[in-house]
């Protein structure tokens, strides 16, 4: 589900389709018609980014987001020298790093369950004293 919510949100934000929230706002301001709609949607979407942005990087550090990255990368690497990816396309790069992004803030928002699991330790970051 978390991922589900990180896919949806990047693409709902950005995708190379030309249905998203970018396009459709950037449409707006270039027609002058930007409204009270597209500012709900801006801030909704600012929301859901501050969310799992802050998630990430409290959970991940710098660190974290780095070693995901480099693993994610490494991964489409792999995935195009074995043949399982071959397009180049500008199109097809962008889904594949939009695709990735999503992955990286699902393992933000989805690592202290991991954590949990893996080491039985709790992280607790909000006390109340």
């Amino acid at each position: 589900m978390r991922l589900a919510a990180a896919l949806l949100l990047v693409l709902v934000t950005y995708n190379p389709a030309g249905e998203s929230a970018y396009h459709w706002v950037g449409a707006a301001i270039g027609n002058k018609a930007f409204g009270a709609i597209h500012l709900l949607l801006v801030a909704l979407l600012l929301v859901g980014w501050s969310i799992y942005w802050i998630a990430t990087w409290r959970a991940l550090g710098t660190l974290g987001v780095v070693l995901a990255t480099l693993v994610l990368g490494s991964l489409i690497w792999l995935f195009f020298d074995i043949g399982l990816l071959e397009d180049k396309s500008f199109t097809t790069i962008s889904w594949i790093v939009l695709v990735s992004l999503s992955f990286v803030l699902a393992i933000g928002v989805s690592w202290s369950h991991f954590w949990r699991r893996i080491t039985g330790q709790i992280n607790v970051e909000d006390v109340d004293d």
